[in-house]
């Protein structure tokens, strides 16, 4: 067989061997307390005892980023879909009590191109950085003919702890409680099939202007990376008693995860006057003539992450979110309910207004 027939066949083994020595430099930055070894080997290790951890019960998320991976290709702009990438995994991990600790990716092409892997990479390697976690392995995978040329897949894989007693299960949670949202800096990494048919029925294109807010583009405004949550968040859990759920604000919306962290026969009610519904909501909500409702159940609608916390503690919860450039308000309270829907959104009809 020719030294060169795998290369023929779709498969550049020196592109792969390229883009890991491309990228070794962005894996060593994230290294931390517990990691142990580089990028090479056929497992990554992590030792938690050298991490702090005494009694940890692990914590673990895997996902993707959705269809707005095809607007990031569309647009070519691959430089933040990385953090998007470790945002949904690690917001995941920290809503449950735990510190991220570890991520790894999976990249798969029909083709390699090491730049744009490259790319894709440092912004993991970013997103890292900014939960604190290393990354301390993957896949890089050529498949021809499974995808078009130019396309890419993504997924990624995160591992958190939390010592045993800190684990947060909003089992404390009562009624009287506190809800604070912690902004989102727009859509996020949900409902973006309905992002690119909205841009498509209505003829936009992702290199114009942006129609809504200073961003370049539109393309530029629709990737705008995944807020990721740790850093602010996670030294208040550490301290105990202080926050007693949390809930990330991914699919499904408002509606259908906040209740994931609620006791049975406990609701919230919120008032959209509290927070900032961001022009890009409105702007979806004109252009794909939605209703309150199909945002509330699809969008984050300005909210990354909501926390449930006693009320003679939620100003000063609110003040040491706002200290770490986050913003979080009091947006509502827990309230007994047998209702099938267990979150009312007050003000919807004017504070949404498209």
């Amino acid at each position: 067989m020719k030294a060169n027939a795998y290369k023929e066949a779709g498969v550049d083994i020196v592109a792969g061997d390229a883009l890991v020595e491309r990228i070794k430099p962005f894996a060593k930055a994230t290294n931390r307390s517990g990691t142990m070894g580089g990028l090479g080997g056929f497992g990554a290790l992590f030792d938690t005892k050298a991490a702090g951890f005494k009694d940890p019960v692990l914590v673990s998320s895997t996902d993707g980023v959705g269809t707005k991976l095809r607007i990031a290709i569309d647009a070519q702009k691959h430089d933040t879909v990385g953090i998007d990438l470790v945002a949904m995994c690690v917001n995941d991990i920290l809503v449950q009590g735990a510190e991220p600790l570890f991520f790894l990716d999976y990249f798969a092409s029909s083709q390699l191109n090491v730049d744009t892997a490259a790319t894709v990479i440092k912004g993991i390697a970013d997103g890292c950085h900014q939960a604190g976690c290393a990354l301390i392995g993957g896949e890089t995978a050529e498949m021809p003919s499974m995808y078009e040329k130019g396309d890419y897949d993504l997924a990624g894989f995160s591992v958190g702890a939390v010592e045993r007693e800190r684990v947060l299960t909003g089992e404390t949670i009562t009624e009287g409680d506190v809800v604070i949202g912690i902004a989102s800096n727009g859509i996020h990494s949900n409902g973006y099939s309905l992002v690119r048919k909205i841009v498509a029925d209505n003829k936009f294109t992702y290199s114009e202007n942006c129609p809504f807010d200073d961003s370049p583009t539109l393309g530029d405004a629709l990737m705008r990376p995944t807020k990721i949550y740790v850093r602010a968040l996670l030294p208040l859990i550490k301290q105990g008693g202080l926050i007693k759920g949390l809930s990330h604000i991914t699919g499904g919306g408002l509606t259908e995860n906040i209740p994931r962290v609620l006791p049975d026969g406990l609701g919230v009610q919120l008032d959209a006057k509290l927070w900032s519904f961001q022009a890009v909501f409105k702007w979806l909500k004109k252009y794909g003539n939605l209703t309150n409702d199909d945002m509330s159940v699809t969008y984050n609608c300005g909210l990354g992450m909501v926390a449930i916390v006693p009320k003679d503690k939620a100003d000063e919860i609110c003040a040491a979110i706002n200290a770490t450039g986050e913003t979080a308000t009091i947006i509502g309270q827990v309230v007994k309910t047998d209702a099938e829907t267990r979150v009312e959104i007050l003000n919807m009809d004017t504070e949404w207004a498209a």
